[in-house]
């Protein structure tokens, strides 16, 4: 009979070797307990991502508060003349989301975004007057980012795993599904296109 873990449901008759969990050596052919590692109720949402259509944003996340000041300086470091809205969720303390920008409409627009995901240490970027691809880098390379997730002007969906411990976010939905595959004229139309706002020459 294969082995039963604690959750009341069979395992896998593969797992017959020893498992670790840290320097602890668990017996598979012995009931484990997971009660107090697996969270006992997660929940899977999607949030949206409220926004005009023409407005970019980025999301991510980092580790540190001082993630607010950096990302500013970064974005008017790369394009002087960009106006943008940060909204920071903080995940310890006093647990705030942290606003910094230059735009007061993409401030709140950041705020708003942040506190309807109410993911821990999660960041969103919003970015006018200049685009993701002119600051992505710049924000990549900060030394507290630990992953972007989006770098969009889609509609987009935020999936969100929530737990009594808080929320994270799994991923994101990240505008259509693809409709098809590029013929002769799709790859011209995409040549031309960057050629067009000046990203290649020729």
């Amino acid at each position: 009979m294969a082995p039963v873990l604690d959750t009341g449901r069979p395992a896998h008759p593969l797992h017959s070797k020893p498992v670790f969990w840290g320097n602890q050596r668990f017996n598979m052919k012995n009931p484990i307990s997971l009660r107090g590692i697996m969270p006992e109720k997660l929940d899977i949402k999607t949030v949206r991502i409220e926004k005009p259509d023409e407005i970019n944003f980025i999301l991510g996340q980092s580790h540190f508060i001082k993630t607010v000041e950096d990302i500013a300086e970064a974005v008017v470091g790369s394009v002087p003349g960009a106006k943008f809205g940060l909204a920071f969720c903080e995940s310890s303390g006093e647990c705030l989301i942290r606003v910094e920008g230059n735009d007061d409409e993409l401030k709140i627009l950041a705020t708003k975004n942040a506190l309807a995901l109410g993911a821990g240490h999660s960041f969103i970027l919003f970015l006018r007057n200049c685009f993701p691809i002119n600051v992505l880098n710049a924000v990549k390379n900060i030394q507290e980012v630990c992953s972007i997730y989006c770098a969009t002007a889609n509609p987009a969906e935020v999936i969100i795993a929530e737990s009594p411990a808080g929320r994270g976010i799994v991923g994101v939905i990240d505008g259509a599904k693809p409709k098809g595959v590029e013929g002769a004229d799709g790859i011209a139309w995409r040549k031309g296109l960057l050629r067009k706002f000046g990203y290649k020459r020729g």
